[in-house]
């Protein structure tokens, strides 16, 4: 192996040019330069392939003894090493990025998701240009990198069309191609979908057999063809994170009716007999307690006899949404192997970035925003039964009950957002590298954290940390490379410290004892008020005679868990984690939060052709009344379209034109549909047509009444009986002129909803109505300049 000419730990690699003899004449024989050679990591450096899925629990896929079948994982699992103490941070956007910068979640500023970031550093949602991220140290060092899926790490108000981009994957990211979405969840059969930083639209329609995880495979395989056949000589880094299996679970019915009465006997015995599976693939230790079922979780015996079926169903459809994404994983690394290439790949199959989502309620959801709006109660027994064939298709925005998160975490506590525990944390991990695992379906048991992966993959490629990262001084990596347990089934762990902490749930790990402390519930969004931080009630646990925290030492030893809430305390400190936040709605306030706002007074202005603005993007309307007001042209004959749209089939609200006249619906939910149309079509010529709903007051989520005009005088009344308070979508957004993603309305698709006349502007108002129904040029200046 010949000797690495570039000094690595600046980059980018300073260019330096050899002084030597310089020619007048090129002709002249004297004349002699070096080749230009491409910059290439060091000889040997492995292709890396990292793939991390989306709230699966450590007991759900059958690679970790789950009743999930995940063919792909347990084929590389047997080419490679499973790792049974792998650790997340009990969150998706906090996991995302703390395990592509090397550092904990609050270092780089990650300390829940973006939706709730405050001013505090370690909740900001900033990544501190001090923590260069892995693709970025991996793209100066030669590598070709890419990303495709889910993206979550960006701050709510640089996620407009106008960025800015520097925490999106293509730019500031460190990847040079991204394909995928900007968000927490995403609609697997209409998504939110980007190329780099441009939105595009799927290459198909559910009824065509479109689903985005087979979208993702397909880019990521065509992506890995293309580099090994253009650039054979360079590693390539692809970073592979379908949004499956976050909730909506959405799947072809096909895959979720391979299930069909396998889970009639309920969470409770599934728990037990997938404890007895990890037994027998001794992935579990024999000796692993199944851990008691806490009273905030219902029985499978207490749920209501004409729920159990539909409660069935919903685990039959996350069973088959977690196989099918198994799947197409599995094409992605069939692909390299055909290549050529597995030998020296180095894959991550993370299986899952936290514990099972505990976000669908008791009962579940049919739409999973009723639970977020707080209107779960719309969701009764008879409607879920209505809706059972239904759900994982394109009708659906579905998730499942709570005691089936809890089963998927088995034999662990708790769930996705309790960091204290590890059911929130345990994540199933394969690792798989042919050329340098000599142990073929091998067992780890170090403890390790998400944050190593970035120093393993580093240290594997043969590269330094980088002390500088264009042009500013970095801060050291904080995880620890897991490469010393590659080959060495009994080495002493190396990363034997680590807190954890989201929402106020906080724990710490040192040297096999864990001390933790649940403060919160998952599932419980409203009300459920909550103790004082000094007044919760801690638990301690040794984790060398006990795998799954299921006695309680805290009585017996308190002086070991003295120590350890102290040690919590300090890592605190050091990592930014204080002040804890366990606040809900204030941080959904960005006023109350203290982060940037792209949207400031009671007025917005947009232009046709605006489109997939996120709700941060877009005044709120909700809680308070409001008006929408559009100037457009009508041709001869008529027009038809959307003028303005947010959100989409599971909630949100239209102004649009059908049959020439102009109609406002107001969609709860995608169960509840109130409509107002006008009394006549719209003339022809440049009219403004306007909204106006006036709200009925008395709380969150209340009704109103709607009244349209047309050049100020009224065209028609309606009511709308109740509001979705909070939300209308995780990844529904607002178009000018059209409709991307779903549509609000029956009365036209996406594909036909584009304005067949001319839209010269459109603006939101919000608060008490003034009565002047008109809006004059000088009026429009004065709220755009009140803007700047």
């Amino acid at each position: 192996m010949k000797p690495d000419r570039h000094a690595r730990t600046m980059l980018p690699i300073p260019d330096r040019q050899v002084p030597g003899l310089t020619t007048y004449d090129a002709k002249d024989p004297d004349t002699a330069y070096p080749p230009i050679e491409p910059l290439l990591p060091p000889d040997g450096a492995p292709n890396v392939l990292v793939i991390l899925l989306d709230d699966v629990g450590f007991g759900a896929s059958s690679a970790f003894g789950g009743p999930c079948e995940t063919p792909n994982a347990e084929k590389l699992a047997a080419g490679g090493l499973r790792y049974n103490r792998f650790h997340t941070t009990a969150l998706c956007a906090p996991t995302r990025a703390a395990m592509l910068s090397g550092r904990n979640h609050h270092s780089v500023g990650m300390g829940s998701i973006t939706e709730t970031a405050t001013s505090a550093p370690g909740n900001s949602s900033l990544k501190p240009n001090t923590k260069a991220p892995l693709a970025m140290t991996l793209k100066l060092n030669g590598y070709s990198t890419a990303q495709f899926g889910k993206c979550h790490e960006v701050p709510v108000w640089q996620s407009s069309p106008m960025g800015p981009f520097d925490a999106w994957p293509s730019a500031g990211g460190g990847f040079e191609t991204f394909y995928g979405f900007i968000g927490g969840e995403n609609n697997q059969w209409d998504p939110a979908l980007y190329n780099g930083t441009t939105p595009v639209e799927p290459p198909a329609t559910p009824e065509e057999g479109y689903h985005l995880t087979e979208d993702l495979a397909d880019h990521a395989v065509s992506w890995i063809r293309t580099q090994k056949a253009l650039m054979p000589e360079k590693p390539f880094f692809v970073y592979f994170a379908p949004g499956a299996t976050h909730a909506p679970h959405h799947v072809p019915k096909e895959w979720a009716d391979k299930y069909a009465g396998k889970f009639a006997d309920g969470w409770d015995v599934q728990r037990e007999r997938t404890l007895a599976r990890q037994k027998e693939l001794g992935v579990v230790p024999a000796d692993a307690e199944l851990t008691a079922r806490h009273d905030e979780i219902p029985a499978w015996d207490d749920m209501p006899d004409q729920l159990k079926p539909v409660l069935e169903r919903q685990m039959e459809v996350y069973a088959g949404f977690l196989e099918h994404t198994d799947f197409h994983v599995g094409r992605v690394i069939d692909a390299i192997e055909d290549l050529g290439v597995l030998e020296n790949t180095l894959i991550y199959y993370i299986i899952g970035d936290n514990g099972a989502s505990a976000e669908g309620t008791v009962n579940g959801a049919f739409n999973e925003m009723a639970n977020f709006n707080g209107m779960a109660a719309l969701e009764t027994p008879e409607f879920m039964r209505s809706k059972m064939d239904e759900f994982g298709s394109p009708s659906s925005y579905n998730h499942y009950a709570v005691g089936w998160a809890w089963a998927m975490d088995s034999p662990l506590q708790w769930t996705k957002q309790v960091a204290s525990h590890w059911g929130g944390t345990r994540n199933g991990t394969i690792v798989h590298w042919p050329n340098s695992i000599e142990e073929k379906g091998g067992l780890r048991s170090q403890f390790t954290h998400c944050i190593d992966v970035a120093p393993t993959i580093l240290e594997a490629a043969g590269l330094p940390e980088p002390t500088m990262v264009n042009g500013v001084q970095q801060s050291p990596i904080e995880g620890t490379s897991m490469l010393y347990s590659f080959n060495k089934p009994d080495e002493p762990e190396r990363h034997d410290l680590q807190y954890f902490e989201m929402f106020g749930n906080r724990g710490i790990y040192y040297k096999g004892w864990s001390a933790v402390t649940k403060h919160r519930t998952p599932w419980v969004m409203t009300g459920g008020g909550l103790v004082a931080f000094d007044d919760d009630v801690w638990e301690l646990y040794d984790g060398s005679v006990d795998f799954s925290q299921a006695r309680d030492l805290a009585a017996e030893n308190p002086e070991k868990l003295h120590q350890l809430q102290r040690l919590w305390l300090i890592e605190a400190v050091k990592y930014n984690v204080l002040p804890i936040d366990d606040r809900t709605a204030d941080r959904a306030n960005p006023d109350i939060a203290g982060r940037p706002t792209l949207i400031r007074g009671n007025s917005q202005q947009f232009f046709p052709g605006m489109g997939r603005l996120s709700e941060n993007s877009v005044v709120s309307i909700k809680n308070k009344s409001f008006s929408v007001t559009a100037e457009v042209e009508v041709p001869e004959g008529g027009v038809e379209g959307v003028i303005i749209a947010q959100g989409g089939r599971f909630g949100g609200w239209s102004v649009y034109v059908t049959g020439g006249t102009a109609k406002f619906v107001y969609n709860v939910l995608g169960i509840q549909e109130f409509a107002t149309v006008a009394d006549t079509a719209i003339p022809a010529g440049t009219h403004q047509v306007r909204m106006e709903f006036a709200y009925d007051g008395g709380g969150l989520g209340k009704g109103g009444d709607v009244t349209l005009f047309y050049d100020g005088d009224e065209v028609g009344t309606g009511r709308v009986d109740a509001t979705q308070a909070l939300v209308f979508s995780a990844d529904e957004t607002t178009d000018v002129g059209y409709e991307s993603g779903t549509a609000v309305s029956p009365d036209y698709t996406p594909q036909s909803s584009r304005f067949t006349g001319k839209i010269n502007w459109v603006q939101i108002d919000t608060g008490d109505d003034d009565h002047d129904h008109l809006i004059d040029p000088e009026e429009r200046l004065r709220v755009a300049m009140a803007r700047q």
